[in-house]
């Protein structure tokens, strides 16, 4: 169907598809569906399913979490060897294009109004139009950059989540001990992803401390049938469990640390953007404020600043598709809830009219 773009987003946990109307510079979404990404055999077949026989797109685009080369993607995280080839044949032909999800996510913060955006630790002076990076944590730990260029901002992808994780202190370089222990080499992503929560849990619960000596029972049982990382979460948000509560400052700690090594990288005077997480309080200061702020160095041009997006689909069409209900969505840096058990890595990866033009040509 000319006119429309068939838009998604592939993660390790869940895949999330959108059709949208392209309508000048602004896109209509049409309809959305979220899948259990490990329910089918490959992209094809998700899209398949969405599309249902009835529906076509006259583009798609689609972001995948992991590099593409030559228009192929072999994701860390997903069971699926994506082509642009095998899904452009899947739909009759029909312009496709895959890119990094990062990538995607840093063209659609480009799009978000500073009132989705909040502030976790302003720079002396702040750039705009300079350099800005981006780093986000789900199933695994994506970074990426958006460079000025006299034409613009141009995104680049990077899969700096498996750089090797840098311990700051006694107890991280216990931490990585324990992890190379199990697996040799240790990335980033070892610790900071919801698998990663989990690692820094189980690091904690080897070394117990104090009031975490005894790990109870319930959490036991709640960890043995629900994913631990929400588990863990949740529970340290409850104030329930110290050991959890732990697990959750070391995990912000590390956050932050990367958060400010990216920023060095790109050398980015227009902050840092944290996307990709949901808010589940009323008051977002809850976790943010008092424990990620205070973890974010300030090393570096004093330009630096941090921010986070309230925007639940961060990489859409301009901002402009359907923005209603975006506290659900992914508000960047409350840690607990993208590893609720109802969260979704559901922002809409590639429907903006640039890339539309993209797909088409």
């Amino acid at each position: 169907m000319a006119g429309t773009i068939l838009a998604g987003d592939v993660g390790g946990t869940k895949t999330h598809l959108g059709l949208y109307r392209a309508d000048g510079p602004e896109l209509m979404l049409l309809r959305e569906r979220i899948y259990a990404t490990r329910d089918f055999a490959g992209l094809e077949d998700a899209v398949a399913d969405f599309l249902g026989g009835g529906d076509s797109a006259g583009a798609a685009c689609v972001g995948v979490p992991g590099p593409v080369v030559d228009g192929v993607s072999h994701a860390t995280n997903v069971p699926w060897n994506m082509e642009e080839r095998k899904l452009a044949r899947a739909l009759n032909g029909t312009g496709v294009r895959l890119m990094n999800d990062l990538e995607a996510t840093a063209y659609g913060l480009l799009h978000l109004e500073e009132t989705e955006l909040a502030v976790l630790q302003p720079g002396e002076v702040r750039r705009p139009g300079a350099n800005i990076a981006v780093i986000a944590a789900g199933t695994g730990l994506g970074e990426a950059g958006m460079v000025a260029t006299a034409g613009g901002y141009h995104a680049v992808a990077t899969e700096g989540g498996h750089c090797d994780f840098a311990p700051r202190g006694r107890e991280q370089e216990q931490l990585l001990e324990f992890l190379a222990r199990e697996s040799g080499h240790v990335s980033f992503e070892r610790v900071l992803s919801g698998p990663g929560l989990h690692n820094i849990y189980r690091f904690l619960l080897a070394h117990p401390q104090g009031s975490e000596a005894k790990e109870p029972q319930w959490l036991v049982e709640r960890m043995s049938s629900e994913d631990p990382a929400a588990v863990i979460s949740a529970a340290a948000l409850e104030g329930r469990d110290p050991r959890c509560v732990h697990a959750l400052e070391m995990f912000a700690a590390i956050y932050g640390a990367e958060a400010a090594n990216l920023a060095l990288k790109f050398l980015a005077m227009d902050g840092r953007r944290i996307p990709r997480w949901r808010h589940r309080t009323e008051d977002p200061a809850l976790f943010t404020a008092q424990r990620l702020r205070s973890r974010l160095p300030r090393q570096g041009p004093p330009a630096l600043d941090a921010r986070k997006n309230r925007d639940p689909r961060i990489a859409q069409s301009g901002g402009g598709a359907d923005r209603r209900g975006t506290c659900r969505g992914f508000d960047a840096l409350n840690i607990c809830d993208f590893l609720n058990e109802d969260h979704s890595r559901a922002h809409i990866a590639c429907a903006e009219s640039q890339l539309w033009n993209r797909a088409v040509t």
